[in-house]
């Protein structure tokens, strides 16, 4: 329990930072910290706080605050945990919070504030020589969905992650809220949600209670498309929890008004991390590091950091994942016989289906074909008659066909940054896509190029199909001075070293998704190793879930006419077969349901 100085400590905080916003609207600077920026990926001036270690050390503790909240709210909690002899402590303002910029309470969606998180740890590890691999991370609510996904979705290598009240599933008391909600943002577009949450409903202190209605920089709305992506970034996270393998401690509150204690068990019972713990806290509100009796919360969150810190990083073996493990069971699973109403979806593509142009393709070229691939990226609904039209529009517009155009337009930026970075540091830009299909998001990259930029490149395709169809593009763009097209293996490593003229920029797009074993993948990243020069970039994509992936087990068929069974791939276990090779993870992107991700790595 805490002592008479205690709660006199932690009031005189909470009193200065109360009286200083009430009276200037400004966020007092926490004693101890200093304040920085770090430019996002999209140039944004996030903001966020650092309490320096008092002895030299690389490791690290970063704080993601709750929704509706800032930086400043971890003052406390930074003091109590008393880590400064062990570890400097970061703790930022996501952006439209705090001293962020942006819309309040807004952002495009949960996977642009992951990618925040990213480029924020990327930062630190430049700016302040810390290391991740010596980094645990602490997060609340709705910071710890943020967090949840970062560590799920770029499987960045950190100590450990405690999640306090994540909101993986927020309590919306209105019945039907969300699907209302979809509605509304449809027919309405953008819009805000007030928190009906009382300062009451958070904490039994009233002193917290007090410093939490008084502080003008907390935000008490939510963007409805962020509240939307919230519900179902945390649906995602508790399907997929076993991705997650580093140590994670979950902490819940009794008495929780604002998100679902249910939801968080089911997250704890799935996750993946070989040390893992969860402990509720009776009677506690939902803001546990603000509560009465919180110094319990403190002492758990201090031992578990600690305890990362002796251990070390015990990185798993994720090189050999494709013999045993997570997403292997899953595969193993999918190879089973089908059950009868996947007969009957079969059934369905095969008669009524083939009266979309799309389905008609997929069925007779594969529907992981590059001439199917093309076919998505023009996203040109057609068919037999209305009927057949409709059928290609609802096809088209299927989740995982919305994710590979996003891949693209993804894949087409950091080929972009690739090119101009090459350009600018004096090497010649020469690009090769070792199973480009009909090759359409090069060729479109190299044709808007400036005139200051000279871009060549070699598509090699295995199927004479893909390669005709890339013959055509290419003359239609009148690129033919600048593309070779060639037949290649993606997975011959001895003819990709050989190849002539020497990469600088390599592209391995929409390829190893399609491959459950690993062998046939380290023998093509070897042979791009060892064609590519050091300081040349790899672009690489990986598919760590996907919403229909017993769907497309069960009722299509791939390039050779076989059920398409993929093994899909965490983050982790792509990232580490790129850096076996001996490639360094640079930057990464995702779409918003989490599906694809592109990234990019540089030869060391």
């Amino acid at each position: 329990p805490p002592t008479p100085d205690d709660r006199a400590d932690a009031t005189a905080i909470t009193a200065t930072a109360t009286a200083t916003a009430t009276a200037t609207g400004k966020i007092p600077t926490p004693p101890g910290s200093t304040e920085h920026t770090f430019a996002s990926h999209d140039g944004a001036a996030l903001f966020y706080r650092h309490w320096p270690a008092a002895n030299e050390t690389s490791r690290a503790v970063l704080l993601f605050h709750r929704g509706h909240e800032h930086s400043a709210r971890w003052a406390e909690t930074v003091q109590k945990l008393n880590l400064d002899q062990d570890a400097h402590v970061f703790a930022w303002d996501q952006r439209g919070h705090g001293n962020s910029p942006g819309e309040r309470g807004h952002a495009a969606s949960v996977s642009v504030l992951a990618r925040d998180a990213d480029h924020w740890a990327r930062h630190l590890v430049a700016a302040h020589n810390i290391r991740l691999p010596e980094t645990v991370v602490v997060a609340h609510s709705v910071g710890g969905v943020v967090a949840a996904a970062w560590v799920h979705d770029f499987a960045p290598p950190v100590l450990g992650l405690v999640l306090a009240t994540p909101a993986l599933r927020v309590k919306l008391y209105v019945p039907l809220a969300v699907p209302f909600l979809r509605l509304k943002q449809k027919l309405l577009g953008p819009g805000q949600v007030k928190s009906y949450v009382k300062a009451s409903m958070l904490t039994r202190d009233p002193h917290e209670a007090a410093a939490y209605k008084a502080d003008k920089a907390i935000f008490r709305q939510i963007a409805v498309n962020l509240l939307l992506d919230l519900h179902d970034t945390g649906t995602r996270l508790i399907r997929d929890a076993g991705a997650i393998g580093c140590p994670t401690l979950v902490l819940g509150a009794g008495r929780d008004w604002v998100v679902k204690l249910s939801a968080q068990w089911k997250f704890f019972g799935r996750l993946g991390a070989p040390v893992k713990r969860m402990e509720v806290f009776a009677g506690f509100g939902h803001a546990i590091f603000h509560e009465t009796g919180r110094e319990i919360v403190f002492d758990r969150v201090r031992a578990f950091v600690l305890e990362c810190f002796d251990r070390g990083n015990r990185t798993p073996n994720l090189l050999d994942a494709d013999l045993g493990g997570y997403t292997r069971t899953e595969y193993d699973a999918l190879r089973s016989p089908s059950k009868f109403h996947w007969r009957l979806a079969r059934l369905g593509l095969r008669t009524v289906g083939r009266r979309s142009d799309g389905i008609r393709l997929g069925l007779a070229e594969g529907f992981d074909s590059g001439v199917m691939l093309d076919y998505v990226y023009t996203n040109r609904p057609a068919g037999v008659g209305p009927l057949g039209r409709a059928i290609d529009r609802n096809y088209l517009n299927s989740i995982g066909w919305r994710g590979i155009r996003v891949r693209g337009a993804q894949l087409q930026t950091m080929l972009r940054d690739a090119i101009v970075r090459t350009d600018a540091d004096g090497r010649p830009v020469h690009i090769v896509d070792i199973a480009a299909g009909p090759g359409r998001y090069v060729l479109e990259v190299l044709r808007t190029l400036p005139p200051s930029i000279t871009a060549t490149a070699t598509l090699r395709d295995y199927k004479e199909a893909n390669r005709a169809a890339a013959r055509a593009l290419v003359a239609r763009l009148g690129l033919s001075d600048r593309v070779t097209i060639e037949h290649g293996d993606a997975f011959e490593r001895a003819a990709l070293a050989a190849l002539q003229p020497r990469p600088t920029i390599a592209i391995a797009s929409g390829l190893y998704e399609l491959f459950p074993e690993n062998a046939p993948l380290r023998d093509s990243l070897g042979g791009l190793a060892d064609a590519i020069a050091p300081g040349g970039t790899l672009l690489y994509t990986c598919q760590p879930w996907h919403p229909q992936v017993e769907f497309i087990a069960r009722t299509l068929t791939n390039r050779e006419g076989r059920p398409w069974i993929m093994r899909r791939r965490t983050q982790g276990e792509m990232d580490a077969l790129v850096a076996a090779a001996g490639f360094e993870k640079i930057d990464q992107d995702i779409d918003r349901w989490g599906i694809f991700t592109v990234s990019a790595a540089r030869r060391v």
